[in-house]
């Protein structure tokens, strides 16, 4: 029986029933688990690791993909970098994993009067395919920036393009679409910009910071999903908190990025080299 949590997540042990293999090393993983199937949002995560391991002993978060209550299931989208990411990506169809979600907070849908402008780094795509999605659903659409070293690093960008979500490709290596960082060719797009714009972005704390100071440089509303490290999804072992600094406060908060986040409005992170009274500035300015 799964264990579930006041807040409507819920602790299952959930059974691999599909595994789909992209270009390696990269896997999409489908579980069979009812709450968060049927109520995860965009931006939301699961705190999961294969059942039959002891390596690692923590669980790791992992970003929804894809949700299908008809189906009782939800996709991640998985690289192997250490051990929790290898086990999971290692496990057969019919394997379990042990799952607690949806856990944490999800992207707050931008004002109608705004263009949504979605802008993912690597693997920190995951969460824009269900917000596309979700957007798609109030006859609304969004634009995809999607950066990597390589296009091998670029997995799900036909995914996109089923859904009818145009999409912008930025490689450092030059071996597909814009020929350096993810966020050059969002200031270019933003130059010639008919709307005003909110910005929504995921993936490498660098890239993260770089959308915040265009943010704060152009007057735009942008919200970031962080990644620090987390060990427990609920609040607990405070592994994962987030310096903020809010316009109107006289001094820094300490905020949960498992419980508080892991989406926060990008104005009020303090980031690291950032003075408060700049973040303050800055806050105050979008």
């Amino acid at each position: 029986m799964p264990s579930v949590a006041p807040w409507g997540a819920a602790d299952r042990e959930v059974p691999l029933v599909a595994r789909e293999a992209l270009e390696a090393p990269y896997v999409l993983l489908s579980f069979q688990h009812p709450e968060v199937a049927r109520s995860a949002r965009a931006g939301q995560f699961v705190m999961i690791k294969p059942s039959a391991s002891s390596d690692p002993l923590l669980r790791r978060p992992f970003s929804v993909l894809h949700a299908d209550p008809a189906a009782d299931t939800f996709t991640l989208f998985v690289k192997p970098v250490g051990p929790g990411s290898a086990g999971l990506a290692a496990l057969r169809v019919g394997e379990r994993a042990r799952c607690l979600g949806p856990l944490g907070r999800p992207f707050r849908a931008p004002s109608p009067e705004r263009d949504a402008l979605l802008v993912a780094g690597g693997y920190g795509i995951a969460p824009f395919l269900l917000l596309c999605r979700e957007l798609g659903r109030e006859g609304r659409s969004a634009r995809v920036f999607y950066g990597g070293r390589r296009t091998a690093d670029l997995q799900l960008r036909e995914r996109f393009a089923e859904l009818g979500v145009p999409l912008v490709a930025a490689t450092e290596d030059g071996s597909l679409g814009h020929a350096g960082r993810v966020t050059e060719a969002l200031e270019a797009h933003l130059d010639g910009a008919s709307r005003p714009s909110e910005l929504l972005a995921c993936g490498p704390d660098a890239m993260l910071h770089a959308v915040a100071r265009i943010a704060a440089r152009r007057g735009l509303p942008a919200q970031v999903s962080l990644d620090p490290w987390m060990g427990c999804g609920v609040g607990t072992c405070l592994g994962c908190v987030v310096r903020t600094q809010e316009a109107d406060a006289p001094r820094p908060r300490y905020r949960c990025a498992c419980t508080e986040g892991p989406v926060f409005d990008a104005a009020s992170v303090l980031w690291p080299g950032e003075s408060e009274s700049f973040a303050r500035a800055r806050g105050a300015a979008v």
